[in-house]
């Protein structure tokens, strides 16, 4: 705005603006020719445009349909210099034949046009600069831009850049800072792909590093802020293209393959009253010919192009990982090991994987390169071999899985450390259906109890002191025990086991229940198996162990894993890039938490959980493993009872003491998962809290921002669709309301997953520890005189032949080896600031304290795995638990939490 002392021309003329102004200056009642289409730029959006290079200048102008006034004053111009650096293969890479036209626009200066955008408007116009970046070096892997503006005085505060790639190739934006102006430089960090021009004529939009709330968005950046959330959220019935940006929710109806008739791959679609689910992103592919509900399956899955991985990032270089081993590596072995239901014929022939691999036929090279981890040259013969390498569990204490105190120390501090619970109601009941899946009173009964425990106690006081508790896969599996069975090489029983908290804080088992419902004329069979001392019941015993082993490794990938990581969190990122513009600072916040999370799904659902996949194949629910998961998410997951001290509350390990630390009291004093996590939990908190009390120091300000509203209503009502009318969401009407929902979806985007994932080779990788799939039905169900004569001759084939085959093992082993590694550039939580926090004081400083609590996290995890009255975590033999520390080096290590879910 120009001051009282300016020497001012006032004009009043019906003639056009531009023909009053000294030629290069344009000025625009509308959009100029170079303006984007009416779907970025809405045609009321009126603009005043500067060109060229006068540095004393200064315009103010109204304009209706006429123009009526102008000011022109004569003030000092900033020079600034825009510096744009990108990332493009095309820029390079001598491939592709448009590689010649890009080269001759880098030549002639007219690589990127630019758009500045000021924040403040006049008279009700947008003030704008324009202008082409030009290339003029090469930086390692960046390609450096750059242009220069005459900003004239009182333009305004710039807020936004608008961008048009005019190569024939995408490129990948860094960042973009404008140097010279009067108050600083000015950032813009934009990491993000902006397509070329000629694939997609609309523009792109990046917005400075300050944050708003919508009501305090500056005037000149309303409508931006508006247009590119319209531009996310686009509904126009059309197949998505690699380019898109575009987020729009859809079932799960890709799984199946209803179209292959030479498979049995038709599956229901997930997302209906019938199989309640969370929604995906939508692709738009076609749908099947036999099933008009089914989406046809490709190649490639769409996700909104920001969301793929940064092919200049080594996490590529890991994806690569990742589809090398489902793609090439997996078919190959299908090669080797010919016979699919050939098990392992002794315990050595299972240590020969770690110390003489299996031979790789295909090209050694390219396996050696992409995972050298798994795949190694024999030296002398030119061969390759899968060899693994060796579980820091085995490593430690290589017959730790036969023991029963691992086994349960495991449901504490091992790969799922979030289905044990404690024991409320005695006697044990079921609450399935008796007229379908018979009797419901457990076998597991109080005299039994108390003659394992030895006397100690009566199952009153026991229960009384908290000391018993179970993993109870009872009611979930019972109703898919039939069918599954139904098909060849898998079997599946309801199980429930029970445990008894000694006197040193650890848990021993007691007994184990497995279940199979009625079926035909047969009642319901159930049995009750014990740590024996004799032959006979010690093997039995063994044997139900690889059985409960089975469900909870089928439970823990599809569930814990996969349902409540992978799966719920999808919906929180789509509606976020839908409601959120990239200037709210909530979007600021939770977008770390998001990084890479719908690539890898929609992995998942190309080869993972889809039908006949690796989850189909290996894991005991086999073809209703994902229906199963549906089940669970039905009955079990609640947005409220995510977040870590609710869960633990949830299942009896923990109850409320504002007295304690965490304002928890633990009923097991040693449950490392529980003990490391609460102080994740609260450093993830506090953090969280001091973002939002900045932004929103008045409690109204929460109910009055509707981007927010917006965000965690679509969250619920489309994201969440079948759930949506359940009592428990919570209700965004106080920052403390905001804190906790932000807090419980980083929760489980960081610690949540990193305590399930990174673990998956420590202590599967030795499958006999944790079996995903059990073939064969235990000896004592309808004996055949020959089996079980079998079973007594040589028991320890029959646990074997339990196993899952040879294939079956080597499969999973080698895609939890991948899911297991970090990547060199693996961003950890609170390890990198992110552009717009480092510019804002007050929450720089914040996130320096949280990141200062996470280092001493990491000393605090140390000290507790040296404390050997911590016998849940150190001891003979035993893996420290390192789960939960924040920071890891690359690879297979057991440890580090990524800000995000991005493997």
């Amino acid at each position: 705005m120009m001051n009282a002392s300016s020497h001012l021309h006032r004009l009043s003329s019906t003639e056009p603006l531009s023909s009053l102004l000294p030629k290069p200056f344009i000025l625009s009642k509308a959009i100029s020719s170079r303006s984007s289409p009416a779907c970025l730029l809405p045609t009321r959006r009126r603009t005043l445009e500067f060109h060229g290079k006068q540095k004393r200048l200064s315009i103010r102008a109204s304009v209706t349909d006429h123009v009526k006034g102008v000011e022109i004053s004569k003030e000092k111009a900033s020079s600034v210099k825009a510096v744009v650096r990108a990332t493009a293969p095309g820029l390079l890479s001598d491939l592709g034949f448009t590689k010649p036209l890009d080269v001759i626009q880098d030549l002639v200066g007219k690589t990127l046009f630019l758009e500045l955008v000021s924040g403040e408007i006049d008279s009700g116009l947008e003030k704008t600069i324009k202008g082409y970046a030009h290339k003029v070096r090469t930086e390692k892997e960046e390609v450096i831009y750059e242009s220069k503006f005459e900003v004239p005085a009182g333009f305004g505060e710039i807020g936004a850049v608008v961008v048009e790639n005019e190569h024939h190739k995408e490129m990948f934006l860094n960042n973009i800072v404008l140097d010279g102006l009067p108050n600083g430089p000015i950032h813009f960090n934009c990491s993000s792909w902006v397509h070329s021009k000629f694939d997609n004529p609309i523009k792109r939009i990046f917005f400075s590093n300050k944050s708003y709330l919508p009501k305090y968005t500056p005037t000149g950046l309303k409508k931006l802020r508006e247009t590119e959330l319209q531009n996310l959220r686009v509904d126009d019935g059309k197949q998505r293209e690699k380019s898109d940006r575009i987020y729009d929710y859809d079932t799960y109806n890709d799984l199946g393959d209803p179209d292959n008739s030479s498979e049995d791959l038709a599956r229901p679609v997930l997302g209906s009253k019938v199989h309640p689910y969370p929604r995906r992103c939508r692709t738009g592919r076609p749908r099947c010919k036999k099933d008009r509900m089914s989406e046809t399956r490709s190649d490639s899955v769409y996700v909104p192009r920001d969301e793929a991985f940064e092919e200049v990032k080594q996490m590529t270089f890991q994806t690569n990982a990742v589809k090398s081993v489902l793609h090439a590596l997996l078919p190959q072995l299908e090669v080797v090991l010919l016979n699919p239901d050939l098990g392992f014929p002794h315990f050595t022939a299972i240590d020969t994987l770690f110390q003489e691999g299996i031979p790789v036929p295909k090209d050694k090279n390219f396996f050696q390169l992409i995972i050298p981890r798994l795949v190694k040259a024999i030296t002398g013969r030119g061969d390759s071999v899968l060899q693994f390498e060796t579980p820091q569990m085995i490593e430690r204490d290589k017959f730790s899985w036969f023991r029963d105190e691992e086994f349960s120390r495991q449901t504490l501090a091992g790969l799922n450390p979030y289905s044990l619970q404690l024991v409320t109601e005695w006697p044990i009941k079921s609450k399935l259906d008796p007229e379908i899946y018979g009797p419901s009173e457990s076998l597991i009964t109080s005299e039994l109890v108390e003659k394992e425990i030895k006397g100690v106690m009566t199952i009153d006081e026991a229960l009384k002191q908290k000391k018993m508790f179970m993993l109870d896969y009872h009611d979930l599996l019972l109703p898919y025990v039939n069918k599954v069975r139904e098909i060849e090489g898998i079997t599946l029983y309801g199980s429930r086991t029970l445990f008894f908290l000694t006197m040193d804080g650890t848990l021993r088992p007691l007994a184990i229940e497995l279940t199979r419902p009625p079926v035909g004329d047969k009642p319901q069979w159930k049995q009750v198996f014990t740590p024996g001392w004799d032959g006979t019941s010690c093997w039995l015993w063994r044997l139900a162990k690889a059985h409960v082993c089975a469900h909870d490794a089928g439970y823990h990938q599809l569930v814990v894993h996969w349902l409540r990581t992978h799966c719920c969190t999808e919906p929180y990122i789509i509606a976020a890039n839908r409601q959120l513009s990239a200037m709210h600072p909530i979007y600021r916040l939770l977008h770390p938490h998001f990084r890479y999370t719908m690539e890898i799904n929609a992995l998942a659902r190309q080869s993972l959980i889809n039908a006949g996949g690796i989850i189909e194949s290996c894991f005991s629910p086999g073809k209703y493993a994902i229906e199963l998961s549906s089940a669970a998410y039905d009955q079990l997951w609640r947005f409220d009872m995510e977040a870590l001290p609710a869960d633990l509350i949830r299942r009896g390990m923990a109850v409320e003491d504002p007295t304690a630390e965490h304002g928890l009291k633990l009923t097991i004093e040693d449950y490392p998962f529980a003990n490391d996590g609460l102080i994740l939990w609260d450093t993830i908190k506090q953090w969280v809290r001091d973002y939002v009390n900045h932004y929103y120091p008045e409690p109204s300000l929460v109910e009055s921002d509707e981007e927010l509203q917006d965000w965690w209503t679509e969250v619920r009502t489309k994201g969440h669709a079948d759930k949506k009318d359940e009592p428990w969401w919570p209700v965004l009407k106080t920052p403390e309301d905001l804190v906790n929902v932000l807090t419980t979806i980083i929760w489980v985007a960081a610690g949540h997953h990193a305590a399930v994932n990174f673990g998956q080779y420590v202590y599967a990788g030795y499958f006999p520890n944790r079996p995903t799939i059990a073939r064969t039905n235990m000896p004592t169900e309808d004996p055949v005189d020959e089996e079980f004569k079998n079973f007594l001759h040589k028991p320890e084939f029959a646990l074997l032949k339990c196993f899952p085959s040879q294939i079956q093992a080597t499969k999973v082993m080698a895609v939890l080896d991948v899911l297991s590694n970090h990547s060199p550039d693996e961003e950890y939580l609170g390890d990198q600031m992110e552009p717009s926090w480092a510019e804002n004081p007050v929450i720089k400083a914040a996130f320096e304290r949280f990141s200062g609590r996470l280092k001493e996290l990491e000393g605090i995890i140390d000290e507790r795995n040296t404390n050997l009255n911590l016998k849940n975590r150190a001891g003979a033999g035993v893996v420290p638990y390192e789960l939960l520390k924040p920071l890891s080096k690359p690879g297979v290590t057991g440890m580090g939490v990524p800000n995000s879910i991005s493997i």
